[in-house]
């Protein structure tokens, strides 16, 4: 069978048609990971042939009884900092490389009776550009296996791109999910701060962290909203609200429409010409269907990153203190004290990366330097709000950029921490609003991708797949071709 290049909406109608059953789905995916896995490293954890057949097998007597969902029998990837019960979670660190959790997170369990297949890959407690910041070795481009896939959640793009999945768990706190979508052309997606649960997620930076999805298309994003949105009282940043129809209304156009691009995000250091090339095209692309596209103005995209660099390393600071060898963490064996047990513990168990966010947060929460720095950054944050709440007074929607480049080389920005936060420039804003962001692949350089970012107002995000799914299907171009 050869359904694995289908979106998720057209599975669901495969399988209601009974073309194929969730078995035979689930062992084509399952076929294609165990010929991509090695090259790609796209998980850490592939579940067992067996397990996944029972999986699937139980979401085959759920249609034969009726009672499917959107999600039943679809088979999906997780990133690997979701907690599911009786699977270890690793966060990508080998502080965590035996952990199994007792319980699934929300996401996971609202997902029950679709199929799992594994835990992807990620930057070590989701802390990364690239995905190359993981105890479990790197993960490779699909497109050119001399380039990285964008990070953190590059396992989970990767999974969807190569066609090992037909969906993907992410979280973005900076960019996250939109980076890797950008650079692994598919649709990577960010709703509002608080609108799915991050209950049962490993928490890197609570204030920022979000739950959102990898998929092949416009359309799955919004029908999985549909699926995952929701107040949770497990979880007191969910929002009380209406769960919408997101999906409706996705083919209305943009005619009448006002959109902006803000020119802040042509200023920062490195944006190559191919991405100005494909936001060109796409706003003569927007005018041609009755848009109408103005420059607009968010002025404190400049000090964003260094806002973001200061306010995520002090909640990473304080919510990776409890992996200490006591509660969580491989204790070492022959430490004599407490000092000892967390001292080995923390230096054998934490990356390069997430020692220096620890440190940089530490440092920036002492006594000394919060009012210096923590602080600012606060501010920062309230006014990078502020800019866009006063562009939404002006427009409905802002097209831009979602990377600045194209994917760079594997390795190449390992030794410069500052070149490899770059990346997030142009994706750290939004997130810092709380504002729901898409990236969707638009174009190619050398059959390397580049992604657009749909950003919208607070809650709005069905204006947000409305005008996204207009750009996906009336944008003429060539996707880029796998390398395996």
């Amino acid at each position: 069978m050869n359904s694995m290049h289908l979106p998720v909406h057209q599975l669901r109608a495969d399988l209601d048609a009974k073309k194929y059953s969730a078995q035979e789905l689930a062992s084509s995916y399952m076929k294609r990971i165990h010929e991509t896995q090695k090259t790609l490293n796209a998980f850490i954890t592939v579940l067992s042939d067996e397990e996944v057949g029972k999986r699937a097998a139980y979401a085959d007597e759920l249609m034969r009884v009726g009672k499917t969902s959107f999600l039943t029998g679809i088979p999906y990837a997780a990133k690997d900092i979701f907690l599911t019960r009786g699977i270890r979670t690793t966060a990508a660190s080998k502080i965590l490389k035996e952990y199994v959790a007792t319980y699934d997170g929300t996401a996971i369990e609202k997902s029950a009776d679709a199929v799992l297949l594994g835990k992807a890959n990620l930057d070590e407690f989701a802390m990364g550009s690239s995905n190359e910041y993981s105890a479990f070795g790197p993960v490779k481009n699909p497109y050119s296996l001399e380039h990285v896939p964008g990070g953190s959640s590059g396992g989970s793009a990767v999974a969807v791109a190569s066609q090992q999945a037909a969906f993907a768990f992410g979280t973005d706190t900076g960019g996250s999910i939109r980076l890797p979508a950008g650079f692994s052309s598919v649709v990577g997606f960010k709703p509002t701060y608080g609108r799915i649960s991050r209950y049962g997620v490993i928490a890197m930076d609570s204030s920022l962290d979000t739950v959102g999805f990898l998929t092949q298309d416009v359309r799955d994003s919004a029908m999985l909203l549909e699926a995952l949105a929701g107040r949770d009282e497990r979880d007191s940043t969910t929002i009380d609200r209406p769960v919408e129809k997101y999906s409706e209304g996705m083919e209305d156009g943009v005619a009448g429409m006002r959109i902006g691009i803000p020119k802040e995000y042509f200023e920062v250091d490195g944006v190559q010409e191919p991405v100005r090339r494909s936001i060109e095209d796409i706003r003569a692309l927007l005018e041609s269907l009755g848009a109408t596209v103005q420059e607009v103005s968010l002025p404190h995209t400049r000090y964003a990153m260094a806002a973001y660099y200061i306010l995520t390393p002090s909640e990473v600071s304080s919510n990776l203190a409890k992996f200490d060898g006591i509660r969580y963490g491989t204790r070492p064996l022959n430490a004599k004290n407490l000092d000892e047990i967390y001292l080995e513990t923390r230096e054998n168990g934490f990356g390069k990366e997430a020692k220096r966010r620890i440190m940089l947060g530490a440092f920036t929460l002492s006594s000394n330097h919060i009012d210096s720095y923590y602080n600012k950054a606060l501010k920062v944050r309230r006014l990078a709000a502020q800019d866009f709440e006063n562009v939404f007074k002006e427009v409905d929607m802002i097209v831009c950029p979602t990377t600045p480049t194209v994917p760079f080389k594997l390795g190449e920005r390992m030794t410069d921490p500052v070149s490899m936060y770059v990346a997030d420039s142009l994706t750290i804003p939004t997130s810092l609003a709380g504002v729901p962001a898409l990236s969707l692949p638009v174009a190619s350089h050398n059959n390397l991708p580049i992604g657009a970012q749909c950003i919208a107002r607070l809650f709005d995000e069905r204006t947000l797949f409305r005008v996204a799914r207009t750009i996906e299907r009336e944008l003429q171009w060539t996707k880029p071709r796998l390398a395996i």
